[in-house]
């Protein structure tokens, strides 16, 4: 077993709400909004991961690094159907389809000139985005790193190709010094074992109770992520 430990100074999230609306959770969650040029410019899933991020402290310095299993789909999905019907692609879709274009487009409009990362690993994405985020603190702490995380159910026919349990979630966690600690460890899932739940969705339901731990089986590894203390 190997683990990291980080720092959570805030985090904010959104899921679709019970009759389409919006269910916005955390203590990381304002009044702000991107601006309104670069809202237009994305889908819903990229404005409520935006605006997650948005909200963070520090997101003018921080290192930021963006994680997801499919990424913005539907843009993915036009391009095929343009292509498959012999119609012009749509440049919007070309340009914001590939998995880092909601962190360049956040860099841009926060003029934040530290890099960022795009992670896209399966159902651990969020986990290998964590580990990233852990190790970028530990190379300089004094740069606050935002970590955010989002998932969508994939469209028919491809949601063949996803899991009875996948959910639609976008959350970003601040880490930074004097947050709340905690303990992230993962060992080789046992044989057989068989995945949990969107991993993003579990997190999002420690990260907003009293809850001590979560266990988070992957598709390869098992995750635990575990409180130390809260914060100073």
């Amino acid at each position: 077993m190997t683990a990291i430990l980080f720092s959570v100074k805030s985090w904010a999230a959104w899921t679709p709400g019970e009759t389409d609306g919006d269910c916005w959770r955390g203590p990381g969650i304002s009044e702000s909004s991107p601006p309104m040029l670069l809202r237009r410019r994305i889908s819903r899933l990229g404005q409520r991961a935006l605006k997650t991020a948005w909200d963070q402290p520090g997101k003018e310095r921080a290192r930021l690094i963006f994680s997801s299993r499919h990424g913005e789909f539907g843009r993915t999905l036009s391009i095929m159907d343009s292509l498959t019907q012999g119609t012009e692609v749509s440049p919007a879709d070309f340009t914001l389809s590939v998995h880092h274009a909601l962190a360049g487009l956040l860099s841009i409009a926060t003029g934040n000139t530290e890099g960022h990362t795009a992670v896209s690993s399966g159902m651990e994405s969020l986990f290998y985005a964590l580990l990233e985020g852990a190790v970028c603190r530990s190379e300089k702490p004094e740069t606050p790193v935002l970590v955010a995380h989002y998932d969508e159910l994939l469209p028919e026919p491809y949601n063949a190709f996803g899991h009875d349990d996948d959910e639609t979630v976008a959350l970003t966690l601040c880490l930074d010094q004097n947050g709340e600690e905690f303990l992230m460890s993962w060992a080789p899932s046992a044989e057989g074992a068989s995945p949990s739940r969107t991993p993003g969705g579990q997190l999002l339901d420690l990260l907003d109770s009293s809850a001590r731990s979560a266990v988070i089986v992957g598709e390869r590894l098992t995750w635990t992520i575990e409180r130390t203390h809260a914060a100073a």
